[in-house]
């Protein structure tokens, strides 16, 4: 499987990754199944993070002698030296590993905690400190807000970032058009999550009856609308995700790894047809949960 650097990390890593959250709330059995095939396709990046409920457990047990063949990147939402010390320790335990290959501060929303982070007795003290000691290799962040996430890099050169790349929130508002202008100065490498995104569910209701209850927003049905599922990763790629980190169900998950080949091809007046016209039909919903009320914390990608 062709693969492509992750920015400024010198990773060498697949173009589509896997997400944790594949692996939490479907059980050990599931989990092993889903990690043993996606390592026989060849993916060698494996994301989590403390907030998936049960997934870093059974990503960790799923992974266990398989270590050296791939790289590990997690996450945490605390922003201070002390709390993060003791949640990377356990993530540590619980992933059966004694470093990071990349460790991001997860879900940065405001100014302020990222000032919290940067002070004194904040979280990047450790990180420092983690990555001299060789616990971690590279310091990345994660979130949804542009404006946030573009403060947090005038403050630090990270060397990743993991923000929705989104065709719909894209097209309708210029999302992540900053950030992704920004990386050619900066080199940063991009991990563009939300990408097989369709919507925002409409309710509750709508979410949980779904085929797709673990992915916090509309995906692409797969098997309803491929073409449009396949132009969606397309378009991320295009405006400047490095790699794609498909929703949290294994049905997306697989479907990007076994149409990777077309879903890397260039980008085509057809694809950009085929999202227009899907634009045209929704117009620019709200596209996250919490632009609703419906979302909790804890299932922040």
């Amino acid at each position: 499987m062709k693969k492509v650097q992750l920015g400024k990390t010198g990773l060498m890593v697949t173009p589509v990754i896997y997400g944790g959250i594949v692996s939490m709330k479907d059980g050990q059995e599931a989990s092993d199944r889903y990690v043993k095939w996606s390592l026989e396709r060849g993916i060698n990046y494996y994301d989590v993070a403390p907030v998936y409920e049960d997934a870093q457990e059974k990503l960790g047990n799923s992974l266990i002698g398989k270590r050296d063949e791939i790289y590990l990147a997690c996450k945490t939402t605390t922003r201070t030296y002390l709390e993060a010390e003791k949640e990377m320790a356990e993530s540590f335990r619980l992933l059966h590993t004694d470093h990071f290959d990349v460790y991001q501060l997860h879900a940065v929303s405001t100014k302020e905690e990222i000032d919290v982070a940067f002070g004194k007795g904040g979280i990047m003290e450790l990180l420092f400190k983690a990555k001299d000691e060789g616990k971690i290799a590279h310091i990345g962040l994660t979130g949804h807000n542009e404006e946030a996430i573009l403060y947090a890099l005038s403050k630090y050169d990270f060397e990743t970032v993991m923000y929705p790349i989104n065709w719909n929130i894209h097209m309708g508002q210029g999302n992540g058009e900053k950030l992704c202008q920004l990386k050619k100065e900066r080199g940063y490498g991009i991990l563009g999550m939300k990408n097989q995104i369709e919507r925002a569910w409409k309710n509750n209701e709508e979410r949980y009856s779904s085929k797709f209850p673990k992915s916090w927003c509309k995906p692409f049905d797969p098997k309803e609308d491929p073409e449009a599922a396949i132009s969606a990763m397309r378009y991320a790629l295009h405006i400047g995700a490095d790699v794609l980190i498909p929703p949290g169900n294994f049905e997306s998950f697989s479907f990007c790894i076994e149409n990777m080949e077309k879903g890397t091809a260039a980008y085509t007046k057809e694809d950009e047809q085929i999202l227009r016209d899907r634009f045209t039909k929704f117009g620019h919903l709200p596209f996250l949960l919490e632009d609703k009320g419906m979302i909790n914390e804890s299932e922040k990608e």
